[in-house]
């Protein structure tokens, strides 16, 4: 292997012979990353390193000072590769808590990031379920305990979103219900349940993508990754709060047993669904995941999933759209994402939005078909009707920012895993609120 390259931290301007305010130098040993303006510095240091990985740069070494844990985390994000390796060597100088934490969140986001990335004939929903039960047993141990209802199951335990949605694919669909438990004891009160959206492919059915749109549609399992990573993540930081993890996972395909437009579901609690569009088929699969995590009895539920291009349209792709009922929770988990250096913005939602889905045939339709409609906010609605508690203790994260369709000069095309670090303080910090 080719000896690694140092990267050094610089806080004055390039020489000028390098052009004007350079990002990046050489002395001939190492490379230099310049950072001129502080109040930019996170970002400075990850377009650094990701203009070193664009050049075919694959093992480094930080050296010297002002590598703190922010610094050093920002390189590794920037430094991130969707192909290929990425060797990244941690300064000599870090303190071990600050090795542990930066390890933990390289581990976490690595397992996403290949999670998302995968193709969608090798992550399929068992493969993810599967996946998704490794992960949490590396950092949890015996602690962890899950059952797995799939196929036609699905219809005997009345989860009606999955099955309908994923039923036209070859690849069964399937509910993950993981217990991480370090009480000892069974009868510990379950303290957040997490739900996770999981369509490892989405076609959009019968209302079908085009083909631009469809390529990268593995990454609709984002959300389903992202919370398995979050709760990961805050099992290695030292969590010891039992948690739940529910995984709604189907491929969203075409066949003659493929749901249609005029369908009507009816949910385990009552609620009846008109199909208005198959691509709107998130919310379809997070409603039995939100009523299992009702079932559990957890004050707090949060759910992720890449569920509406609306919420991007808002935002772009640098932010996740947080939706809730709870304002302070809101804010809370707001600034938790923000000492974690990652950027959420909540959205508007309200009683309202749970009734702009009419349908003439239904309790609700699972979309609008009025043009100017608040998409993102309308699905969150939608979800609203599922959860416990008229909506308090929820959190409902559109992961905008989750993946990109290509390189950018911050990201390497595919995940981001933005979102897992901010779940994760949620779940670290949730008796603060």
């Amino acid at each position: 292997m080719i000896a690694p390259l140092s990267i050094l931290l610089s806080f004055t301007a390039s020489d000028p012979k390098w052009g004007s305010n350079a990002l990046l130098t050489s002395n001939g040993d190492a490379m230099s990353i310049h950072i001129t303006d502080e109040t930019t510095q996170l970002e400075s240091i990850q377009r650094g390193a990701r203009r070193l990985q664009t050049q075919g740069i694959s093992n480094v070494k930080l050296e010297g000072e002002h590598w703190s844990l922010a610094n050093q985390w920002a390189f590794a994000k920037g430094f991130s590769v969707s192909k290929g390796e990425a060797n990244l060597t941690w300064t000599p100088s870090t303190p071990a808590d600050d090795i542990q934490i930066l390890n933990a969140r390289r581990d976490s986001r690595d397992w996403a990031v290949t999670a998302i990335n995968a193709a969608p004939e090798v992550m399929y929903p068992e493969s993810l379920i599967e996946s998704a039960i490794t992960e949490i047993t590396r950092v949890a141990g015996d602690n962890v305990s899950y059952q797995i209802i799939k196929g036609d199951e699905l219809l005997q335990h009345k989860w009606m979103g999955i099955h309908t949605v994923g039923r036209a694919s070859k690849r069964i669909p399937a509910m993950l219900l993981l217990d991480y438990n370090p009480t000892g004891n069974t009868n510990a009160p379950v303290d957040v349940a997490l739900v996770g959206k999981g369509i490892t492919f989405d076609s959009g059915g019968y209302s079908l993508k085009s083909s631009p749109g469809m390529i990268t549609m593995k990454c609709d399992m984002g959300g389903a990754a992202t919370v398995t990573a979050a709760l990961s993540l805050a099992i290695a930081q030292g969590l010891k709060k039992r948690v739940s993890l529910i995984l709604c996972c189907a491929e969203n395909l075409v066949n003659g047993e493929a749901y249609k437009l005029g369908d009507i579901i009816t949910y385990k609690n009552g609620t009846t669904v008109e199909i208005l569009n198959t691509d709107a088929e998130g919310r379809l699969v997070l409603a039995d995941g939100l009523m299992a995590a009702g079932e559990t009895g957890a004050p707090l539920i949060i759910n992720a999933a890449t569920l509406t291009g609306a919420a991007m349209t808002a935002i772009g792709t640098h932010y996740n759209a947080l939706f809730a009922f709870d304002n302070e929770l809101a804010s809370h988990a707001i600034a938790l994402g923000h000492s974690a250096g990652e950027m959420n913005w909540q959205l508007p939602l309200a009683p309202f939005h749970m009734h702009e889905c009419p349908s003439y045939y239904a309790d609700t339709a699972n979309t609008s078909m009025t043009k100017g409609g608040a998409g993102a906010s309308n699905a969150a609605g939608f979800l609203a009707r599922f959860v416990p508690n008229n909506g308090q203790g929820w959190l409902h994260f559109d992961l905008a920012a989750c993946f990109q369709n290509s390189g950018s000069s911050k990201w390497s095309a595919g995940a981001t895993g933005l979102g897992i670090e901010t779940i994760a303080e949620v779940l670290l910090n949730n008796k603060d609120i």
